[in-house]
């Protein structure tokens, strides 16, 4: 399975997942392909991981057997475009979109669920 096209830290395999999930207390993981609604969500990710050192960033291919693990998500049941994209905190998850999103939708969903209160009065 060829690995996709971006600077983001790559997944390869479910038990790369179940690592990263399990090391780190939050996670963002991209699952799609190269792909007109996929290609934005990255390059938002890039963008934002230097602002959110605290976040890990992945990609992983959709159509790859071992992203059966984010396809088979209960969160993720309905969703009918790609990315399905999913943000995990202390091994749990806490979010999962469908589609493109924004730089500015994905800043949210990080705010909303990754900054803890006391960061944002520092």
């Amino acid at each position: 399975m060829a690995t996709l096209l971006t600077n983001l830290e790559h997944l390869k395999t479910a038990n790369q997942l179940k690592e990263v999930i399990e090391s780190n207390k939050n996670v963002m993981v991209c699952c799609g392909r190269m792909g007109r609604m996929c290609i934005p969500v990255y390059s938002a990710m890039e963008i934002l991981r230097s602002d959110y050192q605290d976040v890990k960033f992945f990609d992983m291919p959709f159509d790859s057997p071992e992203a059966h693990i984010i396809r088979n998500l209960p969160e993720c049941a309905n969703f009918m475009g790609l990315p399905f994209t999913v943000y995990y905190k202390d091994g749990k998850v806490v979010k999962a979109t469908t589609s493109i999103q924004s730089k500015e939708q994905i800043k949210e969903i990080i705010e909303q669920n990754f900054v803890s209160k006391s960061e944002d009065t520092e």
